[in-house]
């Protein structure tokens, strides 16, 4: 008589080898998780924490010292406005080299006014120095703040950027090489937008491991959360 079924004795074989496969799989994920971790650990060094809190207290002075903070929205914000506070800091750094205290005390130039353009705040530091202070958020809770640094030598060279607390994993030099020598605004407003956007899918993935902690098992994510896999857990 034919067996109609010459695999059946193999399939106890097949399924354990599948499972050795999936087991040898799952520990090499685990593997990449704890080598991404110490990974993560190490970047995150103590000078970049002490640039955090250096720019931190820098950005707070300048706000407790400000005269004005004025709120801009839709076209008011523009080119014409970041030059203006392009001329403000060299007039206060050109007054500050050659010691001139001549300049009218009224001098809307001797103001120190702050803008805050929706989620970023826009000040004049020392040193012909631009700050941007990026507030991010998620369901309507604050999260962390960023900061970064252009640094304006004179009007006839480009801005660049001098530092800056944004992690090293978004693509912020991309960011400057494409946008910032041509449209300042624009690299600003991008930045803001890569910031907020990482955040988002952070806080997404973290309140979906909440939700669902007790279906998901192993998940696995890239550093700016824009690749994501995880395995369900199986009930049967």
């Amino acid at each position: 008589m034919v067996d109609q079924n010459p695999y059946s004795l193999g399939e106890p074989n097949f399924i354990h080898d599948e499972d050795i496969r999936l087991d040898a799989i799952k520990a090499r994920f685990r593997n990449v998780i704890k080598r991404h971790a110490e990974l993560t650990e190490r970047l995150s060094r103590d000078s970049d924490k002490m640039v955090f809190e250096r720019l931190q207290k820098e950005f707070e002075a300048a706000l407790s010292s400000q005269t004005e903070e004025i709120y801009l929205e839709g076209e008011e914000w523009n080119d014409g406005l970041l030059a203006t506070i392009r001329e403000r800091v060299h007039m206060e750094a050109d007054r500050k080299a050659t010691g001139d205290s001549c300049m009218e005390l009224d001098s809307p130039f001797l103001e120190k006014v702050t803008y805050r353009v929706g989620s970023k705040v826009i000040c004049c530091l020392e040193g012909a120095r631009i700050g941007i202070q990026y507030e991010t958020s998620f369901a309507g809770e604050p999260c962390e703040l960023y900061h970064c640094v252009l640094e304006s030598k004179s009007f006839l060279e480009k801005m660049t950027v001098l530092e800056h607390t944004i992690p090293f994993f978004l693509p912020i030099r991309e960011a400057e090489n494409d946008l910032l020598s041509s449209n300042a605004m624009k690299f600003i407003d991008h930045v803001g937008e890569l910031l907020q956007a990482y955040v988002d899918r952070r806080e997404q993935v973290r309140v979906m491991k909440e939700l669902y902690e007790n279906q998901i098992g192993d998940l696995y994510h890239s550093l700016p959360y824009h690749m994501i896999e995880f395995v369900l857990e199986d009930f049967e």
